[in-house]
């Protein structure tokens, strides 16, 4: 995403346009979540917009999009989602996955699967249509919300501070750090072989 587009949306719609990008990037509508969240420090750090207010529009956005995520699993079920979920970019292959961490791993998943691509638009789908208990749901997502939006937005508050390089160049971090998650991937399932080998 262009900065200079993102900021004057911001200035434009003011931060409920923040809250929309990332409730749509979280329902499955594509939008560069983490970039957003990142570029969202840089600007916070540049004295461009406000901190508490890029907070609570960022984890309100999130967790709306948890909730109607959910809702939409509970209550339309899995063949919704597997009839209609490619067009809001839950493929099939996705789905089976998260199914598979969900038998093993729902709390988990829904607390700290923001932090991977697919998973997290998927996560609460799951959790509807299996019928995890909402409480304890609400509780994950707002918790998880918050651990994945706010570590990000610092980063890019400290590097906005103390690195002075021009905003055009930021996309550059955000392909070098997902290609860093890749090789992060790739040798925990190298290490996973490995100990299941011995």
């Amino acid at each position: 995403m262009d900065t200079g587009i993102l900021f004057s949306y911001v200035q434009s719609y003011g931060y409920v346009i923040i809250f929309l990008f990332l409730f749509f990037g979280i329902v499955g509508i594509p939008a560069p979540e983490e970039s957003l969240l990142f570029f969202l420090g840089i600007f916070i750090a540049r004295q461009q917009l406000l901190w508490e207010y890029c907070f609570i529009a960022s984890w309100g956005g999130v967790v709306a999009g948890m909730v109607i995520a959910y809702s939409i699993g509970r209550f339309l079920g899995a063949p919704f989602i597997k009839r209609y979920g490619k067009y809001i970019g839950i493929k099939e292959e996705k789905w089976e996955r998260t199914r598979k961490l969900f038998r093993r791993h729902g709390k988990w998943v829904i607390l700290f699967g923001y932090y991977v691509p697919g998973v997290r638009q998927v996560s609460p789908y799951m959790a509807g249509v299996i019928r995890f208990p909402f409480r304890s749901f609400l509780l994950l997502a707002s918790v998880g919300a918050a651990i994945w939006t706010i570590p990000i937005i610092v980063i890019g508050m400290l590097l906005g501070r103390h690195v002075q390089i021009p905003l055009i160049y930021f996309p550059m971090f955000g392909i070098v750090l997902f290609l860093l998650f890749l090789l992060g991937m790739w040798v925990a399932q190298r290490f996973r072989k490995k100990s299941l080998e011995n």
